[in-house]
């Protein structure tokens, strides 16, 4: 099997647990959230965090992944921020409407796909612009009902789709810089990010519920709930950076609203949540959206592959044919005397 394949086949694993462990601990979530009365959407994070913090140390110690240190500063600031990102989006929530909440998160594609073309020239091409409305649009259509404005509400909601346009960049591009895996990089931030929720998290719940995390009744039934919604996270967070990593920021986005279109069906097939025609079609268009973007994406992608081969083939050739060293200004003059190279003066507009 090829490096591409391998490649391939990696990136699709990590897809599938994505989504997977993405549905799972949403419905895992709803039964606490809603049925038992646990909102405290903060504070379960950061334990979250913690406890896969401690997974990624057991398996350390049993030699499942190298642990591999690396500038720490950058470490600590990655951490903060993912840190802030969430209490941003949950404060977002709290301080809106759920409409403007779902804009927010519609806002994120957008706003990644322009800060990576300021930043560091990627290019989108037109094609993958397309289709990424069309995704948008069908989210739009499924998800927002109400847009109710205010002023804090729609600041923060503005601080929440910077900072986490920028963590999920940086999960990106650290990995690249420094050459560390997904779960190097996950284990060296999770104690940053489960610090700052952790701190924050009390704070954010009591401000937006009115409810004090540590006066809640801890019944067996929360303690299940808590318990496997933990146990779940260590693999949303695993492949969450794993997705990014090998993927982009903007496709981990596409992937998230796949798993709102999925969760918005398994609530109406499971739960016997409310759904309308609006929701089918929104969901719809969305699914096709997703389908051009994987197609567009995945046709680039061989295109860029098939161009390699191609240049270094005409790169040998021009090495090994004495014809074309002649030409290109290599070769000698018919009188034996070096013949100096051809200079262009907008050469470097053609390379």
């Amino acid at each position: 099997m090829g490096e591409s394949q391998k490649f391939q086949l990696g990136t699709i694993g990590a897809l599938s647990l994505s989504v997977v462990s993405s549905v799972s601990i949403v419905i895992c979530n709803k039964a606490l959230i809603s049925t038992l009365g646990f909102t405290f959407a903060t504070t379960l994070t950061s334990w979250h965090l913690l406890v896969t913090f401690c997974s990624l140390h057991v398996a350390l110690w049993m030699k499942l992944f190298e642990h591999k240190p690396f500038d720490a500063r950058a470490v600590m600031g990655f951490g903060v921020l993912n840190g802030i990102s969430i209490g941003l989006l949950n404060l977002s929530l709290g301080f809106n409407s759920v409409g403007f909440y779902q804009m927010t998160k519609l806002a994120i594609i957008p706003c990644t796909v322009f800060l990576e073309t300021i930043f560091f020239r990627k290019q989108f091409s037109r094609t993958i612009q397309f289709s990424l409305i069309i995704l948008l649009l069908g989210v739009g259509i499924a998800t927002v009902t109400d847009l109710q404005l205010n002023a804090l509400g729609s600041f923060l909601s503005l601080l929440a789709v910077l900072t986490t346009c920028v963590a999920q960049i940086m999960t990106n591009t650290i990995q690249k810089k420094f050459k560390v895996s997904s779960t190097q990089l996950l284990y060296q931030s999770c104690p940053y990010q489960a610090m700052t929720l952790f701190i924050i998290g009390p704070f954010l719940d009591g401000l937006l519920t009115n409810k004090n995390v540590f006066a809640f009744k801890y019944t067996p039934q929360v303690l299940f709930f808590i318990v496997l919604s933990c146990l779940i996270s260590v693999s949303v967070n695993f492949s969450t950076f794993l997705v990014i990593g090998k993927t982009s920021p903007v496709t981990y986005q596409v992937l998230g609203h796949l798993k709102t279109c999925l969760v918005l069906t398994f609530g109406y097939v499971l739960l016997r949540d409310p759904f309308s025609w609006r929701n089918i079609l929104g969901i719809l268009v969305a699914v096709v959206g997703m389908v051009l973007y994987s197609f567009y994406c995945t046709r680039e992608s061989q295109q860029k592959a098939s161009e390699v081969p191609v240049q270094l083939s005409q790169a040998k050739e021009v090495e090994s044919d004495p014809l074309l060293s002649v030409e290109n200004g290599n070769g000698l003059h018919g009188d034996g005397g070096p013949k100096s190279p051809v200079w262009t003066s907008n050469k470097d507009l053609h390379a």
